[in-house]
């Protein structure tokens, strides 16, 4: 397959080519020329769009699609089809199906399911058998089949020693280990943030302190055992700062947040709308302004749009009793640019690549063509019309967004 990308301006800080307007030559996957007005001399596709953006493909590090065994949520073949329509060229996906994602066999079977896609996925394995916090997963075998690192989405380890072991073990395979931190004492029956619009509205609260808690637990074991340890969605201020000192004396832990929480607050809960009802709860103005804060001095390695697909008979319930979760794959770049410069928005849909050991190939001559083709300005609102996934719980219907995405380049496949 050839194709010709006219005139894109290229966003790529290590491609010797960053900042220019340029066309990109592509044939079978690899970028064969890079340059001015490139001749089309064999009638190859030419893909030209207004004000035209380039960058590498994104990344999304926590990606929930429910097949095997949640089909009615979301299937792997529709999902990354709507991942590559929102500009992502690969995903993590979470293990939160049904069976859960805990052995080599598992892996192997969304292995081969995402084969053939634009969009690469990579399965995260559970950390724990069933996820159910008790006994240690295969670790090795799934890491062997093709597992990019181990976690129990959304729940958080409360046997301390299992988690020590795990950073341990992993280490002798160079692995990463994911630890969702949430006390679930202290958070009890909570449903949301604990605060004002919580107590006003008569909802049981979720304290920054059962985030904070574990958090700063986690990283006295990953000081202790060493490791590689990522803290995915933090939503506190005093998440951030604990995560700067950790970075400060060297260990090596990163970290994500949610688009959910970089954009919105508690306060849209004044219409218990249960698409606002996320894990970690939204927090408030102050939390909201660290994590951007922490985004913009690069605390925070990474940005993910945690989309959870949730069917509508454990949605469109009482908020108490609603399942946690939003889908945000389609949102995430129009979200972003609305409270983040460009620049910053692409280096997080970007870097955490390196943490999950996923090929990262520059914009140059010769590399891998791995690209993802956007418009950066314009405004619009975010509707249910712009949803492609098969759930509908997205907490952004309604939102003013910026720019747009016009579809990936990758595995030598071009999604439009």
């Amino acid at each position: 397959m050839k194709v010709i990308i006219r005139d894109a301006k290229i966003m790529d800080s290590v491609s010797p080519f960053n900042n220019s307007i340029t066309d990109i030559l592509i044939v079978d996957g690899i970028i064969q020329k890079i340059g001015k007005s490139i001749p089309n001399l064999d009638n190859t596709e030419e893909i030209g769009f207004d004000n035209l953006h380039v960058s590498q493909g994104w990344f999304d590090s926590s990606v929930s699609l429910g097949e095997p065994g949640f089909e009615d949520r979301e299937t792997i073949t529709n999902g990354l089809n709507v991942a590559a329509r929102s500009g992502f060229t690969a995903i993590a996906l979470q293990p939160n199906s049904y069976p859960i994602i805990d052995n080599q066999s598992q892996i192997n079977f969304v292995k081969s399911k995402s084969n053939g896609f634009a969009t690469q996925l990579f399965p995260i394995g559970a950390l724990t058998k069933g996820s159910e916090g008790k006994d240690m997963s295969e670790l090795f075998d799934m890491k062997n089949a093709g597992a990019v690192a181990f976690g129990d989405y959304n729940k958080s380890l409360d046997n301390a020693n299992l988690l020590k072991i795990a950073l341990q073990y992993t280490q002798d395979f160079d692995g990463l280990v994911i630890a969702f931190s949430q006390d679930s004492n202290i958070k009890g029956n909570g449903v949301a943030n604990e605060g004002v619009v919580s107590t006003r509205l008569g909802l049981k609260g979720i304290p920054n302190l059962a985030e904070e808690l574990i958090i700063a637990r986690n990283l006295f074991l990953l000081e202790y055992t060493g490791g590689k340890l990522h803290i995915p969605t933090i939503s506190s201020a005093k998440s951030v700062q604990l995560i700067k000192e950790a970075k400060a004396k060297g260990l090596n832990v990163t970290c994500s947040v949610a688009v959910h929480h970089l954009v919105l607050t508690d306060e849209t809960l004044e219409g218990f709308d249960t698409r606002y009802k996320v894990s970690p709860p939204l927090r408030i103005q102050t939390d909201r302004k660290a994590l951007l804060a922490g985004v913009l001095d690069n605390t925070i390695d990474m940005i993910t749009s945690d989309h959870n697909p949730i069917d509508i008979e454990h949605k469109k319930m009482e908020f108490d009793s609603a399942k946690n979760g939003t889908i945000g794959l389609e949102s995430a770049f129009g979200a972003l640019l609305t409270v983040l410069p460009l620049e910053k928005v692409i280096q997080k849909l970007t870097s955490g690549k390196n943490t999950f050991g996923i090929d990262m190939p520059s914009i140059n001559e010769g590399n891998k063509a791995s690209i993802t083709l956007f418009n950066p300005e314009g405004k619009s609102i975010f509707t249910k019309d712009s949803i492609l996934s098969k759930s509908k719980n997205s907490a952004f219907i309604g939102v003013e967004i910026k720019g747009n995405v016009y579809g990936i380049y990758n595995q030598g496949k071009l999604v439009l």
